[in-house]
Protein backbone atom coordinates (compact mmCIF):
# COMPACT_ATOMS: atom_id res chain seq x y z
CA UNK A 1 0.00 0.00 0.00
CA UNK A 2 1.45 3.35 -1.08
CA UNK A 3 0.22 6.85 -0.31
CA UNK A 4 1.93 9.25 -2.67
CA UNK A 5 5.61 8.35 -2.46
CA UNK A 6 5.29 6.68 0.95
CA UNK A 7 5.08 2.89 1.24
CA UNK A 8 2.82 2.07 4.18
CA UNK A 9 2.98 -1.69 3.53
CA UNK A 10 5.77 -3.33 1.57
CA UNK A 11 6.10 -7.04 1.03
CA UNK A 12 3.69 -8.15 3.76
CA UNK A 13 3.50 -11.91 3.22
CA UNK A 14 1.75 -14.53 5.33
CA UNK A 15 -0.75 -17.38 5.07
CA UNK A 16 -3.52 -18.42 7.44
CA UNK A 17 -4.82 -21.99 7.60
CA UNK A 18 -8.40 -23.06 8.29
CA UNK A 19 -9.18 -23.04 12.01
CA UNK A 20 -6.03 -21.09 12.88
CA UNK A 21 -5.99 -18.09 15.24
CA UNK A 22 -3.52 -15.40 14.20
CA UNK A 23 -2.69 -12.28 16.20
CA UNK A 24 -1.33 -9.26 14.33
CA UNK A 25 0.77 -7.08 16.62
CA UNK A 26 2.57 -3.85 15.95
CA UNK A 27 3.07 -0.28 17.17
CA UNK A 28 0.66 2.47 16.22
CA UNK A 29 1.12 3.40 12.57
CA UNK A 30 2.68 0.05 11.65
CA UNK A 31 -0.06 -0.72 9.12
CA UNK A 32 -2.21 -3.25 11.03
CA UNK A 33 -5.56 -1.66 10.23
CA UNK A 34 -4.56 -1.06 6.60
CA UNK A 35 -3.59 -4.74 6.26
CA UNK A 36 -6.91 -5.88 7.75
CA UNK A 37 -8.92 -3.52 5.54
CA UNK A 38 -7.20 -4.82 2.39
CA UNK A 39 -8.02 -8.41 3.39
CA UNK A 40 -11.62 -7.46 4.14
CA UNK A 41 -11.99 -5.75 0.76
CA UNK A 42 -12.60 -2.33 2.31
CA UNK A 43 -9.40 -0.81 0.94
CA UNK A 44 -7.80 -1.20 -2.48
CA UNK A 45 -4.14 -2.19 -2.39
CA UNK A 46 -1.56 -0.42 -4.56
CA UNK A 47 0.15 -3.64 -5.68
CA UNK A 48 0.63 -7.30 -4.81
CA UNK A 49 -1.54 -10.41 -4.65
CA UNK A 50 -4.17 -11.17 -2.02
CA UNK A 51 -6.31 -14.29 -1.78
CA UNK A 52 -9.00 -14.64 0.88
CA UNK A 53 -11.23 -17.73 0.84
CA UNK A 54 -10.29 -18.32 -2.78
CA UNK A 55 -11.09 -14.80 -4.02
CA UNK A 56 -9.35 -11.48 -4.50
CA UNK A 57 -10.96 -9.18 -1.88
CA UNK A 58 -10.85 -6.30 -4.37
CA UNK A 59 -13.45 -8.18 -6.43
CA UNK A 60 -15.33 -10.06 -3.71
CA UNK A 61 -19.09 -10.28 -4.26
CA UNK A 62 -21.87 -10.47 -1.67
CA UNK A 63 -21.72 -14.26 -1.49
CA UNK A 64 -18.01 -13.99 -0.66
CA UNK A 65 -18.68 -11.30 1.96
CA UNK A 66 -21.28 -13.52 3.59
CA UNK A 67 -18.46 -15.93 4.47
CA UNK A 68 -16.62 -13.25 6.48
CA UNK A 69 -17.21 -11.83 9.92
CA UNK A 70 -15.87 -8.39 10.82
CA UNK A 71 -15.60 -6.70 14.21
CA UNK A 72 -14.27 -3.18 13.73
CA UNK A 73 -12.72 -0.97 16.40
CA UNK A 74 -15.81 1.21 16.16
CA UNK A 75 -18.90 1.42 13.99
CA UNK A 76 -21.95 3.58 13.57
CA UNK A 77 -24.24 3.02 16.52
CA UNK A 78 -27.87 2.02 16.12
CA UNK A 79 -28.83 3.54 19.44
CA UNK A 80 -32.62 3.29 19.19
CA UNK A 81 -32.65 -0.37 18.19
CA UNK A 82 -33.21 -3.01 20.82
CA UNK A 83 -30.41 -5.55 21.07
CA UNK A 84 -32.39 -8.61 19.96
CA UNK A 85 -34.07 -6.69 17.14
CA UNK A 86 -30.72 -5.52 15.79
CA UNK A 87 -29.28 -9.04 15.74
CA UNK A 88 -32.38 -10.40 14.03
CA UNK A 89 -32.10 -7.60 11.46
CA UNK A 90 -28.48 -8.39 10.63
CA UNK A 91 -29.26 -12.11 10.45
CA UNK A 92 -31.69 -11.50 7.59
CA UNK A 93 -28.87 -10.29 5.36
CA UNK A 94 -27.24 -13.73 5.44
CA UNK A 95 -30.27 -15.88 4.67
CA UNK A 96 -30.19 -15.42 0.87
CA UNK A 97 -26.60 -16.76 0.89
CA UNK A 98 -27.21 -19.85 2.99
CA UNK A 99 -26.18 -22.90 0.94
CA UNK A 100 -24.79 -26.35 1.59
CA UNK A 101 -21.38 -24.70 1.96
CA UNK A 102 -22.57 -21.70 3.98
CA UNK A 103 -24.61 -22.51 7.08
CA UNK A 104 -27.69 -20.56 8.06
CA UNK A 105 -27.17 -17.53 10.30
CA UNK A 106 -27.19 -18.05 14.04
CA UNK A 107 -30.44 -17.56 15.88
CA UNK A 108 -30.80 -14.44 18.00
CA UNK A 109 -31.21 -16.35 21.27
CA UNK A 110 -28.04 -18.35 20.57
CA UNK A 111 -26.09 -15.19 19.81
CA UNK A 112 -27.26 -13.45 22.96
CA UNK A 113 -26.25 -16.45 25.02
CA UNK A 114 -22.84 -16.76 23.35
CA UNK A 115 -21.84 -13.15 24.07
CA UNK A 116 -23.55 -12.88 27.45
CA UNK A 117 -26.23 -10.37 26.52
CA UNK A 118 -29.33 -12.51 27.14
CA UNK A 119 -30.39 -10.30 30.05
CA UNK A 120 -30.14 -7.22 27.83
CA UNK A 121 -32.10 -8.50 24.83
CA UNK A 122 -34.85 -5.87 25.11
CA UNK A 123 -32.62 -2.92 25.99
CA UNK A 124 -31.92 -0.14 23.54
CA UNK A 125 -28.34 -0.20 22.28
CA UNK A 126 -27.70 3.33 23.56
CA UNK A 127 -28.35 2.18 27.15
CA UNK A 128 -25.60 -0.47 27.09
CA UNK A 129 -22.22 0.02 28.75
CA UNK A 130 -19.06 0.19 26.66
CA UNK A 131 -18.22 -3.45 27.35
CA UNK A 132 -21.77 -4.56 26.53
CA UNK A 133 -21.68 -2.67 23.24
CA UNK A 134 -18.42 -4.43 22.41
CA UNK A 135 -20.09 -7.79 23.06
CA UNK A 136 -22.83 -6.73 20.69
CA UNK A 137 -20.17 -5.91 18.08
CA UNK A 138 -18.85 -9.46 18.43
CA UNK A 139 -22.36 -10.91 18.14
CA UNK A 140 -22.91 -9.02 14.88
CA UNK A 141 -19.53 -10.26 13.62
CA UNK A 142 -20.43 -13.93 14.10
CA UNK A 143 -24.15 -13.84 13.19
CA UNK A 144 -23.44 -15.34 9.76
CA UNK A 145 -21.29 -18.23 11.06
CA UNK A 146 -18.20 -16.87 9.28
CA UNK A 147 -15.46 -19.06 7.91
CA UNK A 148 -13.03 -16.20 8.52
CA UNK A 149 -13.42 -13.73 11.37
CA UNK A 150 -11.57 -10.40 11.62
CA UNK A 151 -11.33 -8.93 15.11
CA UNK A 152 -9.85 -5.43 15.49
CA UNK A 153 -9.08 -4.77 19.18
CA UNK A 154 -12.01 -7.02 20.14
CA UNK A 155 -11.87 -6.82 23.95
CA UNK A 156 -11.42 -3.08 24.39
CA UNK A 157 -13.58 -2.09 27.36
CA UNK A 158 -14.11 -5.67 28.60
CA UNK A 159 -13.83 -6.46 32.29
CA UNK A 160 -11.70 -9.53 33.24
CA UNK A 161 -14.69 -11.90 33.33
CA UNK A 162 -15.97 -10.74 29.94
CA UNK A 163 -12.46 -11.04 28.52
CA UNK A 164 -12.18 -14.62 29.74
CA UNK A 165 -15.58 -15.46 28.25
CA UNK A 166 -14.52 -13.93 24.96
CA UNK A 167 -11.32 -15.99 24.90
CA UNK A 168 -13.41 -19.13 25.41
CA UNK A 169 -15.60 -18.05 22.49
CA UNK A 170 -12.63 -17.60 20.15
CA UNK A 171 -11.27 -21.03 21.08
CA UNK A 172 -14.72 -22.54 20.51
CA UNK A 173 -15.01 -20.93 17.07
CA UNK A 174 -11.56 -22.10 16.02
CA UNK A 175 -11.57 -25.57 17.55
CA UNK A 176 -15.19 -26.67 17.13
CA UNK A 177 -16.37 -24.69 14.11
CA UNK A 178 -13.05 -24.51 12.23
CA UNK A 179 -13.28 -20.71 11.94
CA UNK A 180 -10.09 -18.92 10.99
CA UNK A 181 -9.53 -15.86 13.19
CA UNK A 182 -7.27 -12.88 12.50
CA UNK A 183 -7.17 -10.39 15.35
CA UNK A 184 -5.27 -7.23 16.17
CA UNK A 185 -4.58 -6.33 19.76
CA UNK A 186 -2.27 -4.26 21.93
CA UNK A 187 -2.76 -6.74 24.77
CA UNK A 188 0.26 -9.06 24.55
CA UNK A 189 -1.10 -11.38 27.22
CA UNK A 190 -4.29 -11.77 25.19
CA UNK A 191 -2.31 -12.53 22.03
CA UNK A 192 -0.29 -15.18 23.83
CA UNK A 193 -3.42 -16.84 25.26
CA UNK A 194 -5.42 -16.80 22.02
CA UNK A 195 -3.09 -17.09 19.06
CA UNK A 196 -1.67 -20.20 17.41
CA UNK A 197 0.65 -17.84 15.55
CA UNK A 198 1.74 -14.27 16.18
CA UNK A 199 2.68 -11.85 13.40
CA UNK A 200 4.61 -8.71 14.34
CA UNK A 201 4.27 -5.84 11.88
CA UNK A 202 6.77 -2.98 12.00
CA UNK A 203 7.54 -0.36 9.41
CA UNK A 204 5.08 -1.90 6.97
CA UNK A 205 6.71 -5.35 7.04
CA UNK A 206 6.14 -8.62 8.87
CA UNK A 207 9.26 -8.84 11.05
CA UNK A 208 8.28 -11.97 13.00
CA UNK A 209 5.98 -14.94 12.41
CA UNK A 210 5.58 -17.87 14.78
CA UNK A 211 4.11 -19.13 18.04
CA UNK A 212 4.92 -17.23 21.23
CA UNK A 213 7.38 -19.97 22.21
CA UNK A 214 9.05 -20.01 18.78
CA UNK A 215 9.46 -16.24 18.81
CA UNK A 216 10.86 -16.33 22.35
CA UNK A 217 13.52 -18.78 21.23
CA UNK A 218 14.37 -16.59 18.23
CA UNK A 219 14.98 -13.63 20.52
CA UNK A 220 16.97 -15.62 23.03
CA UNK A 221 17.71 -19.31 23.37
CA UNK A 222 19.03 -18.62 26.84
CA UNK A 223 17.31 -18.70 30.22
CA UNK A 224 17.82 -15.77 32.57
CA UNK A 225 18.52 -16.61 36.21
CA UNK A 226 18.42 -13.96 38.96
CA UNK A 227 19.34 -14.50 42.61
CA UNK A 228 20.79 -12.85 45.69
CA UNK A 229 23.71 -14.01 47.84
CA UNK A 230 25.38 -12.17 50.66
CA UNK A 231 23.32 -9.05 50.02
CA UNK A 232 24.33 -8.87 46.35
CA UNK A 233 22.08 -9.29 43.31
CA UNK A 234 23.27 -11.54 40.46
CA UNK A 235 21.97 -12.10 36.92
CA UNK A 236 23.17 -14.81 34.58
CA UNK A 237 22.07 -16.16 31.18
CA UNK A 238 22.46 -19.88 30.55
CA UNK A 239 21.68 -22.27 27.71
CA UNK A 240 20.48 -24.85 30.24
CA UNK A 241 18.81 -23.04 33.11
CA UNK A 242 18.03 -26.22 35.05
CA UNK A 243 21.66 -27.40 35.04
CA UNK A 244 22.90 -23.96 36.08
CA UNK A 245 20.49 -23.75 39.03
CA UNK A 246 21.55 -27.21 40.22
CA UNK A 247 25.21 -26.17 40.14
CA UNK A 248 24.33 -22.94 41.91
CA UNK A 249 22.66 -24.73 44.82
CA UNK A 250 25.36 -27.39 44.94
CA UNK A 251 27.96 -24.64 45.41
CA UNK A 252 26.13 -22.17 47.65
CA UNK A 253 23.10 -24.02 49.05
CA UNK A 254 21.10 -22.01 51.56
CA UNK A 255 23.05 -18.83 50.78
CA UNK A 256 20.90 -18.46 47.64
CA UNK A 257 17.82 -16.23 47.98
CA UNK A 258 15.17 -14.59 45.80
CA UNK A 259 15.78 -17.04 42.96
CA UNK A 260 13.99 -16.20 39.69
CA UNK A 261 14.22 -18.19 36.46
CA UNK A 262 12.64 -16.86 33.28
CA UNK A 263 12.71 -17.08 29.51
CA UNK A 264 11.98 -14.22 27.18
CA UNK A 265 8.32 -13.22 27.43
CA UNK A 266 6.16 -12.17 24.50
CA UNK A 267 6.69 -8.58 25.65
CA UNK A 268 10.47 -9.11 25.44
CA UNK A 269 10.02 -10.57 21.96
CA UNK A 270 7.76 -7.75 20.78
CA UNK A 271 10.01 -4.98 22.08
CA UNK A 272 13.14 -6.65 20.71
CA UNK A 273 11.67 -7.17 17.24
CA UNK A 274 10.31 -3.62 17.00
CA UNK A 275 13.55 -2.15 18.36
CA UNK A 276 15.55 -4.26 15.93
CA UNK A 277 13.56 -2.83 13.04
CA UNK A 278 13.62 0.76 14.28
CA UNK A 279 17.38 0.65 14.89
CA UNK A 280 18.03 -0.90 11.47
CA UNK A 281 19.56 -4.07 12.92
CA UNK A 282 19.22 -7.03 10.55
CA UNK A 283 20.04 -10.71 10.76
CA UNK A 284 19.74 -13.28 13.53
CA UNK A 285 21.84 -11.58 16.21
CA UNK A 286 20.22 -11.84 19.59
CA UNK A 287 19.12 -8.44 20.89
CA UNK A 288 20.51 -8.90 24.36
CA UNK A 289 17.91 -10.58 26.57
CA UNK A 290 19.65 -11.35 29.84
CA UNK A 291 23.26 -10.48 30.58
CA UNK A 292 26.44 -11.28 32.45
CA UNK A 293 26.80 -11.63 36.20
CA UNK A 294 26.59 -8.28 37.93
Amino acid sequence: MRYGSTDVLKGVTFRAERGEVLALLGPNGAGKTTTIEILEGFRMRSAGQVNVLGSDPAHGDERWRARLGVVLQSWRDHGKWRVAELLEHFGRYYRPYSTAEISRPRGTAELLDIVGLAEHANKQVRTLSGGQRRRLDVAIGIVGRPELLFLDEPTAGFDPEARRDFHDLVHRLADLEDTTVLLTTHDLDEAEKLADRILILAGGRIVADGSADQLSRQVSRKTEIRWTRGGQRFVHSADDGTAFVRELFAQYGEEIGDLEVRRATLEDVYMAMVHRHESGVAGDDEPGFGGENR
